[in-house]
């Protein structure tokens, strides 16, 4: 049976009020965020790609994971995930994620701080059918940043799921051709091979390269008898330049200092001015 056709107004309403109550980007953690209509596009996307599947977000300030389980859960999507778990170093994403489950009584979607620096939580190896990540783009190191966040999708499925990396994609500039390259090849040499590609996909609140775009990149786990799995922590090597050049990862976690209503403005940015009696 054909998926039926979602209701654009309501979908794009819905997630417009998740970009109104997401935290606001970092540009120095490569928190660029990708544009609302593309958003709507991606999570219907995402959503019939893991029907039925536990899916993990490595990463998502885009908060498509948070679309994806509020659209289902309006049933302005008849299909979805069974259920998402949310890893970020970002304690406001984490916190974005739980307030949205909770007000709309989502059961279907947690989050977990987490670091990829790290090696991967053990208890949470092996435990899902496929992951979604949006990673630093790796222009400055030579996708390093991509592969790290691969690995910890690989990790999460066992390295027998699949996985949609959202990565650059210009066909015009070396550097991005170059990451997609590194990206396949990394993927290949763990037994994971390309499904398909979507080319050129979303747009992003880029001020300085509005018109650079990522494509969707699909991997899978060749049929091979899986072996256990084992995480560990990043080498220091590979934490260079993680977010641009001269930018190392080297900060555990982003913490939320106090609970903030995202729709509203925050009280430090204005100040009132009264009329004069």
């Amino acid at each position: 049976m054909a998926a039926r056709e979602i209701n654009l107004k309501d979908a794009i309403n819905a997630v417009s009020d998740v970009v109104q109550n997401r935290p606001r980007p970092l540009r120095d953690f490569d928190q660029i965020y990708m544009k609302t209509g593309d958003m709507v596009m991606q999570s219907e996307l995402v959503a019939r790609w893991a029907k039925g599947k536990r899916l993990a977000f490595i990463g998502d300030g885009d908060a498509i994971s948070v679309c994806v389980a509020l659209l289902q859960a309006r049933r302005i999507f008849d299909e979805g995930p069974s259920h998402i778990t949310v890893f970020d170093f970002d304690e406001r994403i984490c916190g974005a994620a739980t307030r949205f489950a909770d007000h709309e009584g989502i059961t279907s979607l947690e989050s977990r701080l987490y670091n990829c620096a790290d090696a991967f939580p053990s208890d949470m190896i092996g435990q899902f059918d496929c992951f979604y990540t949006n990673p630093p783009w790796g222009a400055s190191n030579a996708g390093e940043s991509v592969k790290v966040f691969m690995e910890r999708g690989f990790e999460a499925t066992g390295y027998a799921g699949e996985g949609l990396v959202v990565i650059a994609d210009d066909h015009d500039r070396e550097w991005p051709q170059h990451v997609l390259a590194q990206a396949q090849r990394f993927a290949l040499d763990r037994d994971q091979f390309v499904q398909k590609m979507q080319s050129k996909m979303h747009l992003y609140h880029l001020d300085d390269d509005p018109d650079l775009r990522s494509c969707n990149l699909f991997f899978k786990a060749l049929p091979i008898k899986p072996v256990p799995v084992e995480s560990k922590p990043l080498e220091k090597e590979r934490l260079a330049n993680f977010y641009g050049k001269g930018q190392p990862l080297k900060i555990r976690y982003v913490r939320e200092r106090k609970r903030v209503d995202y729709g509203k403005a925050h009280d430090e940015e204005y100040a009132i001015e009264p009329m004069e009696a």
